[in-house]
């Protein structure tokens, strides 16, 4: 058995490096002087902000456009459950935070006036989304943030996959960290932060790299922390349904420069600029009335479509499709967690010592459907305002924000954070750091595979885009089935990210099952319409 490597302190160790994660490294290095160590477990731009097209939603043009109008959207396209709070405090700090992020390095897309290049996608009544390289924003932010970290005294740890939390005397003291060679290695911590993103590969389509397998999402889970909104999983409506994964991405940019959706026959049926969760119903309604597995997206009334939009028209090419004249097969696929670890306005858990930003949190400002292009501004802002905290001596959360769901009730005009509690039991087979054994078996790793793409399809069939009551039971038996498999191949990689994935499937399955209405990205076919007694925050933990 190969000995551990020694203990490691640091004041904040960052779990993840995505937009959330690295703007708290840089803050925290940069601004406060804070000893910050980074895990992640691939490269440390391997994240899934760096595929992201559409861009950063933020109110710069104020002639036009305003914070409140920016609120108005975003509060329309979370179906009843945003915290207001919250998402003021997105939109009123996002413009200081893309400007932060332009002091950093970051180059924007530009006007020939020089101003900045906004558009509009759906679900935004204006035009305000910043952008890089037409539809390569992700690409730009992390390659600015990456470049930020290596210049500050944070410390960069790849080819981490952090294990579980470690809790004693009821605070978080850091995380157990697995290595490539079999080696675990507790890396402690003053304050930890989960920044580690989604859960994109609970479905067998998703535009989510291999590596969003819901990890922190789990890991919070088992040590007994809140998690909510989980059953709002957001479809991104166009992705390119092609025999590849992650599948490529058409950006919601497409439609707002006049891009139009069509069935197998030619025809259009659905407004384009709807809420994502809207179109993503529409398409995959059609498919199903029309017995087939895409729709299409007509680009070829956008002009000069290479010159703007040269990464997709790339991308396209590759595959052997021309914007000019081809329709562009499309299908919904999994795109964004909008719930997660349970926080308030500065990231605090309900965990002392535990903080979350970005993808991975449930802060209340997505609600039941996230309005495009907030992702990366929610980063930005989150993940910032809990560096702020720590530095400031926060320990511990407080009754603001989607914490008002755990900590007490909100007031009474703001049904919104109502507690409501749903108990789940957790998947069997969560991974033990101290096992020991390296994560080599092949055998173990193939049948954890096996077992993934099993849950996969699943998950799609039963609890995707589309799901009623009949379809999650079915789903609930196939993940205690995968959860079997993730118990007994725990030791490898593959099997350690099932067991994560099986974990907060259950949570998902819980509250979705909880939700007898349609609201958001969660739609129910045997309960089409919203039910206003249902305007609550489903709170989800695991048992022992």
């Amino acid at each position: 058995m190969t000995s551990a490597p020694p203990p490691v302190e640091v004041d904040l160790l960052v779990v993840g490096s995505g937009v959330a994660g690295l703007t708290a490294a840089v803050r925290a290095a940069d601004a406060h002087g804070l000893r910050v160590g980074v895990v992640t477990k691939s490269a440390i731009d391997a994240a899934t902000t760096r595929w992201a097209q559409g861009g950063i939603a933020a109110v710069f043009d104020t002639s036009a456009d305003s914070t409140e109008l920016h609120i108005a959207d975003t509060l329309a396209a979370g179906g009843g459950l945003c915290d207001a709070d919250a998402v003021r405090v997105l939109v009123e700090q996002g413009p200081d935070a893309v400007r932060h992020l332009i002091e950093l390095g970051a180059v924007f897309d530009r006007a020939p006036d020089g101003r900045l290049d906004l558009a509009r996608e759906g679900g935004h009544g204006l035009a305000r989304v910043v952008h890089a390289g037409g539809v390569a924003t992700g690409v730009e932010v992390e390659r600015t943030l990456v470049g930020a970290v290596h210049a500050t005294a944070a410390h960069v740890d790849e080819g981490a996959f952090a294990l579980d939390l470690v809790v004693e005397g009821g605070r978080c003291a850091g995380v157990v960290v697995a290595r490539p060679d079999g080696t675990t290695q507790v890396v402690r911590a003053a304050h930890t932060l989960l920044a580690s993103g989604g859960a994109g590969q609970l479905f067998a389509l998703t535009t989510n790299p291999a590596e969003a397998t819901a990890d922190g999402v789990a890991m919070a889970l088992r040590a007994g922390v809140a998690v909510a909104d989980v059953e709002f999983v957001q479809f991104h409506p166009t992705a390119l349904a092609i025999d590849r994964h992650p599948r490529p991405l058409l950006s919601e940019a497409l439609r707002g420069d006049g891009a139009l959706i069509r069935d197998i026959h030619g025809e259009r049926f659905v407004d384009e600029m709807l809420p994502r969760d809207l179109v993503s119903r529409a398409i995959t309604a059609r498919m199903l009335e029309q017995g087939v597995d895409h729709c299409f997206l007509d680009v070829t009334g956008i002009d000069h479509f290479v010159e703007r939009f040269p990464t997709i028209a790339s991308r396209l090419g590759e595959v052997g499709l021309d914007p000019t004249t081809d329709l562009l097969p499309i299908a919904p696929a999994a795109h964004y967690l909008c719930g997660g670890v349970v926080t308030d306005l500065d990231g605090a858990t309900d965990l002392p010592g535990l903080w979350a930003a970005g993808e991975v949190a449930c802060s209340g400002v997505h609600g039941a459907n996230r309005l495009a292009s907030n992702s990366l501004l929610e980063g930005l802002v989150f993940g910032a305002r809990a560096v702020d905290a720590v530095a400031a001596g926060a320990d511990g959360p407080q009754a603001t924000g989607a914490m008002r769901a755990v900590l007490g009730p909100p007031s009474a005009d703001d049904i919104a954070g109502r507690p409501l509690a749903v108990t789940l039991r957790a998947a069997s087979g969560a991974h033990r750091a101290a096992d020991g054994r390296p994560p080599t078996d092949e055998a173990a790793a193939k049948q954890a595979a096996e077992a993934l793409d099993r849950l996969q399809r699943a998950m799609t069939a039963g609890a995707g885009v589309l799901r009623d009551a009949a379809s999650l039971a079915t789903t609930a038996e196939a993940v205690e089935a995968a959860a079997t498999v993730a118990g007994a191949t725990a030791h490898t990689r593959a099997g350690a990210e099932l067991a994560n994935l099986c974990t907060t499937a259950s949570a998902l399955l819980a509250a979705a099952a909880a939700r007898v209405e349609s609201r958001g990205a969660h739609t129910r076919l045997d309960h089409p319409e919203p039910d206003p007694e249902l305007a609550v925050r489903f709170v989800v933990r695991a048992t022992a």
